[in-house]
C-alpha cells in the first residue's frame, strides 16, 4: 500500500472519529469547523500542503517508559513500566512554516504513544500553561478580529482592542509569552497539555489532573541579544546536535486537581499550591528530516485517549478534533508536507 493510500484511510478514520466527537458535544460549545479553519487561514495565510497550526516543524523518534506513580494514577499501559514508542513532533506555533524560531512566541510538542492491544494515545502539548481562547466561539471571534481587511490588507487595531476588552482570556497566552524569554531550544522548555483530563485507577478511582512535560534538566532561555545572535533557523539543527550528542528527556509531570477547582477551562490553570506527581519520562532517540518521517500522517487529536484517561469537560477540548479532520481533509488534497 502506497504513502498517499495510507494517508487517505487514515483520513477517513479521523473523519469519522470527529463526526462521533462532534455528536457528543453540547451544542452551545459547536462552531462549523470549516469556518473555524478558514478563520486560521486568514489570520496565518494559507501554504499548500502545511498544518494549518504547527506549520513548522520536525518529527522525531521517542520511546515513554512510565513508573509506579502513574500505575497508582491510571490502568493505561502506558504506565507499564515497559518502553512504550512514541512519534513526536516539535513545531513552531502557528501556520507559517518558515515562522521565526527566535522570537517570544509558542513552541509545541505533539505526540502519538503507540500502546500494546493497538491503543494509541495522542497528545498536542505547547509552551505555555493557557491556551489562547476558552471556547471555540471566542477562539473563532479572535480570529475575525484579527483577520486583515481584504483590500487594505491591514488589521483593524480598533477592532482587535474592541474584542479584546471584551474577552480578556485571549490574551493571557500573549502575555505569558511576553513575559518569558525566548526557549534556547525544543529540549529546553516546558509543554503543557493546557486541558484537564480523568484518570482511573485499578480501583476505579478517577482523579482529574493537568500535566506538563518537563526537560530533565530544567529549563533554559536566551536573552535578546543571544536570541538575535541565533538567527531565525536554529532550533531544528539545535535538536539534532542535542539528540545526537546524548539524551533528550522530559519527565512526564501531573498536577492533582482537588474538589473545586475549574477542570473545564483551558485557560485557568490549577491552583500552584496542587500536589504534582511525575508519571514517567519521554526520551527523544532520533529526529527525521524536515519533510518527511512518520508524522506526516498524524492528526494528534487530543481526544484518541486509550483505556484509564478520559477528556475533561473543557468545551475548547472537544472543538479541537473537527477543525484537525477538516485541516488533514485539506493537506490530502494539496499533498501532505511536514
Amino acid at each position: 500500500m502506497n504513502a498517499i493510500s495510507t494517508f487517505a484511510q487514515r483520513a477517513v478514520l479521523s473523519a469519522v472519529a470527529c463526526a462521533a466527537a462532534a455528536l457528543a458535544m453540547p451544542a452551545w460549545s459547536q462552531v462549523d469547523p470549516s469556518e473555524l479553519v478558514n478563520a486560521f487561514e486568514s489570520v496565518n495565510g494559507k501554504f499548500s500542503g502545511f498544518r494549518r497550526s504547527g506549520a513548522k516543524g520536525l518529527c522525531a523518534m521517542a520511546e515513554f517508559v512510565g513508573n509506579a506513580e502513574g500505575r497508582a494514577l491510571s490502568v493505561s499501559s502506558a504506565f507499564s513500566g515497559k518502553a512504550v514508542p512514541v512519534v513526536a513532533r516539535f513545531s513552531m506555533g502557528g501556520g507559517n512554516p518558515k515562522a521565526l524560531d527566535n522570537v517570544k512566541s509558542q513552541r509545541n510538542l505533539a505526540l502519538q504513544f503507540d500502546l500494546p492491544a493497538n491503543e494509541t494515545w495522542l497528545m498536542g502539548n505547547i509552551s505555555s500553561p493557557v491556551f489562547g481562547a476558552a471556547t471555540p466561539q471566542q477562539l473563532l471571534g479572535r480570529l475575525a478580529s484579527l483577520t486583515p481587511d481584504p483590500e487594505t490588507k491591514k488589521v483593524d487595531a480598533d477592532k482587535v482592542k474592541a474584542f479584546a476588552d471584551a474577552n480578556p482570556e485571549v490574551l493571557l497566552q500573549g502575555k505569558y509569552f511576553a513575559s518569558q524569554s525566548v526557549p534556547a531550544s525544543f529540549a529546553k522548555v516546558n509543554y503543557w497539555g493546557v486541558h484537564a483530563f480523568g484518570f482511573t485507577d485499578a480501583a476505579g478511582k478517577k482523579q482529574f489532573g493537568k500535566w506538563v512535560f518537563e526537560p530533565v534538566g530544567g529549563t533554559q532561555g536566551l536573552s535578546d541579544e543571544e536570541a538575535k545572535a541565533k538567527g531565525a533557523e536554529f532550533l531544528f539543527d539545535d535538536l539534532r546536535q542535542r539528540v545526537a550528542a546524548g539524551p533528550v528527556a522530559f519527565d512526564f509531570v501531573v498536577q492533582l486537581a482537588q474538589p473545586g477547582d475549574k477542570i473545564d477551562s483551558a485557560v485557568t490553570p490549577l491552583p500552584d499550591e496542587r500536589k504534582k506527581v511525575t508519571v514517567g519520562r519521554l526520551t527523544i532517540k532520533s529526529v527525521s528530516p524536515d519533510a518527511t518521517g512518520p508524522c506526516v500522517t498524524i492528526n494528534y487529536n487530543p481526544m484518541v485517549l486509550p483505556k484509564g484517561v478520559e477528556a475533561s469537560s473543557d468545551p475548547m477540548l472537544a472543538a479541537r478534533v473537527a477543525p484537525y479532520a477538516v485541516s488533514l481533509g485539506r493537506r490530502l488534497v494539496e499533498g501532505p508536507k511536514q
